[in-house]
C-alpha cells in the first residue's frame, strides 16, 4: 500500500513529498547513514567517526547531541530516529571502562534492525595526521577486502556486507580511469580488521596505462571484532530479494561469455544434401558406382509403384 494512502494522512503539500521519498522505490536511491554519540563517548571514536564522516558526505548525517542508547541492550531509539531521518545505516560512537573506544555499526530493513557489529578501536592515526594532499568531496571510494575470512567465514561475510553497504555510494555502469581517487582497504586477521585508506596517484608510464602508486591519506585504524547482532538466513535472503521487475529475463538461445560477447544459437532443420544444387566441379561429380546405387533405388522404387498399383487393380 502506498505511503501516502494511510489512516493519518498528512496535511501539508511539504508533508506529502517527505513521505512520498520515503516509498519504496524500484531502484533505491543511494543509502543514507546516521552518526551517533552515545551519553559516553571517547574523543579516539568521535575523531573516527568525523574522518568517516567526511568520507562518506554528503549521504550521512551526524546529530550534535549526545542520545542515551545502548544498542545491543535496547536497540528501538536507534530505530526510532533511523526511521525519522529515513536512514538505513547508523554508525554509534560509545566508550566504557569494560569496553573502551567503542565503535557500533548497524543497518536497518524496513526500519528495524538487521545486522549490527561492534569494534573496539586500536592504533588510530586521523586524517589530520597525515600531512598530505586529500581527496576531492563526494568521491567513490574503491573497496578492497583482503583475507580469505571475507569468504569463508559467515559472520566476516556479512561484515563485509555491511562495509559495502556503509561506503557504497550510487551505482554506475562505466568507471572513468581519471575518476578513481580513493580507496578504502579492509584487511582481516584474527578477530580483527585492518581499515587504510589511500589516495590514487596516476603517474607516467611507456604504455598507454598509468603507473599505479597508493598513498596513504587516512584514517587508520584497527578494528576489533567484538560483540554481533546478526540477522537469520531467511531475513537477510528477504532483505536481498529484488522486485520482479529488476530481474533480467532470460531469453532462449541467447547466451553471453565473461567479457560480454553476446552469442546466438540458430536450430536448423534438417536438411536434404543430395538435392542441394552446387557447382559443377570434377570432384563433386557422382562415381559409377553411385550412379549405379542411384539407378537400382530408382528402379526398385517403380517396382514397387508397379506392384501396388496391380493389386490395386485386382
Amino acid at each position: 500500500m502506498p505511503a501516502v494512502n494511510r489512516i493519518k494522512k498528512p496535511v501539508t503539500r511539504k508533508g506529502k513529498i517527505a513521505i512520498l521519498k520515503k516509498e519504496p522505490k524500484l531502484v533505491e536511491n543511494a543509502k543514507e547513514a546516521l552518526y551517533l554519540k552515545g551519553n559516553r563517548a571517547s574523543q579516539t571514536v568521535i575523531s573516527l567517526m568525523k574522518d568517516l564522516y567526511d568520507l562518506k558526505k554528503p549521504n550521512v548525517q551526524m546529530m550534535k547531541q549526545k542520545n542515551d542508547i545502548l544498542p545491543f541492550e535496547d536497540i528501538t531509539p536507534a530505530e526510532r530516529l533511523a526511521s525519522k531521518y529515513n536512514a538505513s545505516l547508523f554508525m554509534i560512537a560509545l566508550h566504557n571502562k569494560k569496553r573502551p573506544n567503542n565503535l557500533v555499526m548497524g543497518r536497518m530493513y524496513e526500519h528495524t534492525l538487521l545486522d549490527m557489529i561492534e569494534f573496539g578501536i586500536e592504533n588510530y592515526k586521523s586524517l589530520k595526521d597525515f600531512k598530505v594532499e586529500k581527496i576531492t568531496l563526494g568521491i567513490k571510494p574503491l573497496l578492497i577486502f583482503n583475507g580469505e575470512l571475507f569468504e569463508n567465514n559467515r559472520e566476516y561475510g556479512r561484515i563485509k556486507s555491511l562495509l559495502v553497504d556503509m561506503f557504497l555510494r550510487e551505482e554506475v555502469q562505466k568507471i572513468r580511469l581519471q575518476g578513481l581517487e580513493h580507496v578504502l582497504s579492509f584487511t582481516a586477521l584474527e578477530n580483527t580488521i585492518l581499515l587504510r585508506s589511500y589516495r590514487i596517484l596516476l603517474k607516467k608510464s611507456n604504455t598507454r596505462i598509468p603507473r599505479i602508486e597508493l598513498e596513504e591519506i587516512g584514517p587508520r585504524a584497527d578494528l576489533v571484532c567484538r560483540r554481533n547482532k546478526i540477522a537469520s538466513d531467511d531475513l537477510f535472503k528477504q532483505a536481498c530479494k529484488k522486485p520482479k521487475a529488476l530481474k533480467v529475463k532470460t531469453k532462449k538461445n541467447i547466451s553471453k561469455d565473461t567479457l560480454g560477447t553476446t552469442f546466438g544459437r540458430i536450430h536448423v532443420g534438417a536438411q536434404n544434401i543430395n538435392s542441394i544444387q552446387t557447382k559443377k566441379m570434377k570432384g563433386l561429380k557422382k562415381t559409377l558406382s553411385e550412379k549405379n546405387a542411384q539407378k537400382r533405388k530408382t528402379n526398385d522404387a517403380n517396382n514397387d509403384n508397379a506392384k501396388k498399383l496391380k493389386e490395386i487393380s485386382d
